[in-house]
C-alpha cells in the first residue's frame, strides 16, 4: 500500500465517523428537545404557541451540530492537506 491508499482510506473512514457520531448526537438532542417541548405542550395547553416556536428555534440550533459535522467531513474529504504533503513529497 502506498501513502495515497492510506490517505485516502483515513479521510473516508474519519468523514465517516465524523458523520456517524455528529448525526447520532443531533438526532438524539432533537428527540429529547421534542419531547420536553410535547410534555410541556401538555400540561400548559395556553403556552403551545410560545413553547412551539422556542422548540423550533431550539431545532435549528441542534441540527446545526449535523451540519458541522457534515462540514467537517467534507473538509476531511476534499481540503485534507495531508493529501498535499503527499502528492508533494
Amino acid at each position: 500500500m502506498d501513502s495515497y491508499t492510506i490517505i485516502g482510506a483515513v479521510s473516508v473512514l474519519g468523514a465517516c465517523l465524523c458523520m456517524g457520531i455528529g448525526s447520532i448526537g443531533s438526532a438524539l438532542g432533537e428527540g429529547q428537545a421534542a419531547a420536553a417541548a410535547l410534555t410541556a405542550m401538555a400540561q400548559q395547553p395556553d403556552e403551545a404557541g410560545r413553547i412551539r416556536s422556542t422548540m423550533f428555534v431550539t431545532l435549528a440550533m441542534v441540527e446545526t451540530t449535523a451540519l458541522y459535522a457534515l462540514l467537517i467531513a467534507f473538509l476531511t474529504l476534499y481540503a485534507n492537506p495531508f493529501w498535499n504533503y503527499a502528492v508533494n513529497q
